[in-house]
């Protein structure tokens, strides 16, 4: 597995991947000091990352990976001697490593822009803030690989974008959210940042503020991540018919 981690980062070589780890924190960073600063610089940044730029630059990035591969028809991967759902998993498990970095740099942009406007939120509470958006965002790696080689880059971008979008306007701060996974880390972010989707501070007294939804919805999303990793690990390997 290690050796397929290491295959899968050297395709990434001269592609946007690696910038993306540093750009769109900075961009989120620079967006929120610029539109909100003050004492809203940390709700604001995490508002934008996680409704819009997160799963842009998720998306984009699992587009890419299937894209180097899908140029050449796959041929450098079935002439491999290896079983192909490990190649996949090899995939999934290198875009996890890429989701977690790129969180742990937004956490310490945010943290040092803590520093500069003011903390309008807790250390404690912006870690674990990550930590959800983190676990809660890793189900959708496998699902846009799959969908980038079923549909390619563009139509995948698209559809992920707007189901994020819909998961956060229609269903984070209603009963049903635990049914659609967009949906998932949106509601317990109310939880953990306090805020509203849409930026605005949840009500006192509001269902949205009881963290006891937060183990349940990762661990939901744990198994959304589980299940569509095995399910599209078994469809690639299927290849090897073809």
């Amino acid at each position: 597995m290690i050796a397929i981690m290491k295959a899968e980062k050297l395709k990434w070589k001269r592609t946007f991947i690696a910038k993306l780890l540093w750009l769109t924190p900075l961009v989120t960073l620079l967006i929120s000091a610029v539109l909100m600063g003050g004492v809203y610089f940390q709700t604001g940044a995490y508002n934008w990352w996680y409704t819009m730029l997160l799963p842009g630059a998720l998306t984009i990035c699992c587009a890419l990976v299937v894209e180097k591969d899908k140029k050449i028809k796959y041929h450098s991967i079935l002439a491999l001697p290896l079983d192909l759902k490990k190649i996949w998993l090899g995939k999934i498990v290198s875009l996890s490593i890429w989701l977690l970095v790129i969180t742990i740099i937004f956490f310490g942009g945010i943290t040092a822009g803590g520093w500069l406007f003011g903390h309008s939120l807790p250390i404690a509470s912006s870690l674990l803030s990550t930590f959800v958006i983190f676990l809660t965002f890793l189900w959708q790696i496998p699902l846009c690989l799959f969908l980038a080689a079923k549909l390619g880059t563009y139509l995948t971008i698209l559809l992920n974008v707007v189901a994020n979008i819909l998961g956060i306007v229609a269903f984070a701060d209603g009963e049903l959210w635990y049914y659609y996974p967009f949906a998932i880390g949106a509601r317990l972010l109310c939880s953990t940042l306090g805020i509203l989707p849409n930026g605005l501070p949840v009500p006192q007294g509001s269902p949205l503020l009881d963290k006891g939804v937060i183990l349940p919805g990762l661990l939901i999303a744990l198994a959304w991540f589980m299940m569509i990793s095995f399910l599209t690990a078994k469809w690639f390997q299927k290849r090897e018919a073809n």
